[in-house]
């Protein structure tokens, strides 16, 4: 039996993390690209975590940016339910997949996820050194 530790994650035995099994194998002819943003440790651990919580099989987690918010773009955080042959990269993250459209790489590129967590809360938390003007919301930003 499976236990939850304090974040949410399954835990077996000595909180040792249960790898999930929902993740599909890339489609023939996708490839690995090299990485041109970057994950944290823990950010794989809890992404790894949150692809448990699924309910169908995906290809591993989905990031980018959208038009949109009070600044001009927001991140995209999501599912990898489809990849793209052309207009999606495909990075891997000790085992994660992660699923970036070429666009959105423009915004993203050096950019870390983190994991974050805070005194109301957890989550994951960019650092994007093409953010300028972010919102005071925190939820969107610009590029200058």
């Amino acid at each position: 039996m499976l236990a939850e530790d304090e974040e949410g994650l399954a835990v077996a035995g000595a909180g040792l993390y249960v790898a999930p099994t929902m993740t599909l194998p890339l489609p023939e002819g996708v490839s690995y690209a090299d990485p041109r943003l970057t994950l944290t440790p823990k950010a794989v651990e809890m992404a790894k975590a949150r692809l448990l919580d699924a309910g169908e099989p995906v290809y591993g987690l989905r990031l980018g940016v959208k038009g949109g918010g009070c600044s001009g773009y927001s991140y995209v955080i999501d599912y990898a339910t489809k990849i793209r042959p052309g207009k999606d990269l495909v990075y891997e993250f000790d085992g994660l997949h992660v699923v970036v459209d070429q666009k959105s790489i423009e915004v993203l590129k050096g950019a870390t996820l983190d994991w974050e967590r805070r005194l109301m809360g957890y989550g994951f938390k960019w650092i994007n050194p093409n953010a300028k003007n972010d919102c005071g919301c925190g939820e969107s930003f610009d590029v200058v």
